[in-house]
């Protein structure tokens, strides 16, 4: 895996570049438009500079590391890639183009298409291609260079080498902790933690405890590193949504359906840490 593509720079996609990057693969960087791709660069090379600060990373490897970044917003530029993973917003439609776009320019007849989908089943974006068998979801977490998890998702229709491949590389030269999923909706962890968080949402909402109360209950109490609803903060109210929504669509369990508070803030533009505003105030 030498030649990597990632499509999309946010908070997702500017971590998978930049852990791609550090490992020493050449890694391409596509966004839809010039403001996205340079806010993108300024994300991965704020991160590289706080590793390097904090001793975490040598400085020659942060170097090497921006000298194996490359960015456009050419799709063209995916052609000689191995493997290419999508990281663009949770929505299937957006996902679902990407996926056509990806299938028409990557000419490597074994690349593989892999997609950082929170929730969406990996078919669809499987059926949208004319290669299913080296089409897999790759979905990591959040801040990417600091946790170490991947969850490898197969569809009925992945090949095994593809599975193999993309389960050496995450465990390899990235240095991930790898657990596979079948292709269901929210995989291993967002099919537990997304009902958890709905949970706290519908408490807040009835007026049984404060979000502060809420949180410092299970910090405090059953030691997590965050609490539930400052956790939604950081994961984006508008991706905790499209999880539950994605849930809810393919179980249609109660405990799965999002809470209209949940609703009612994403509309309103109040989706956490990444517009400064959520459950809690991020504002300087």
């Amino acid at each position: 895996m030498e030649r990597i593509g990632v499509v999309g720079c946010g908070l997702m996609g500017s971590g998978i570049a930049e852990i791609a990057a550090r490992s020493g693969s050449d890694v391409t960087v596509i966004e839809r438009n010039a403001e996205a791709l340079n806010a993108g660069r300024d994300r991965i090379e704020k991160s590289l500079s706080r590793a390097v600060s904090s001793g975490k990373l040598p400085e020659d490897e942060a170097t090497l590391a921006r000298s194996n970044l490359h960015f456009s917003e050419d799709f063209a530029k995916l052609a000689n890639v191995q493997l290419v993973i999508e990281a663009v917003a949770e929505d299937e439609k957006t996902k679902v183009e990407v996926f056509k776009t990806l299938d028409a320019v990557v000419q490597d007849s074994n690349a593989i298409l892999a997609t950082n989908t929170s929730s969406i089943p990996i078919i669809k974006l499987a059926m949208a291609t004319r290669r299913p068998e080296q089409v897999i979801g790759m979905h990591f977490f959040n801040p990417v260079p600091v946790l170490k998890l991947v969850e490898v998702i197969s569809s009925l229709l992945t090949s095994a080498e593809t599975t193999e491949r993309v389960h050496e590389f995450a465990s390899g030269p990235l240095k991930k902790r790898v657990i596979t999923s079948p292709d269901r909706a929210g995989f291993v962890v967002n099919a537990l933690l997304i009902p958890y968080l709905l949970s706290a949402v519908r408490m807040l909402e009835s007026g049984f405890a404060s979000a502060d109360d809420i949180d410092t209950g299970m910090v405090v109490g059953c030691a997590h590193p965050l609490g539930p609803l400052a956790l939604t903060d950081l994961i984006g109210l508008d991706t905790t949504l499209a999880v539950a929504e994605s849930l809810y669509e393919e179980f249609k369990e109660p405990h799965m359906a999002p809470p209209p508070l949940l609703s009612r803030m994403t509309q309103a533009g109040l989706l956490g840490r990444k517009s400064g505003q959520g459950f809690y105030s991020y504002k300087k």
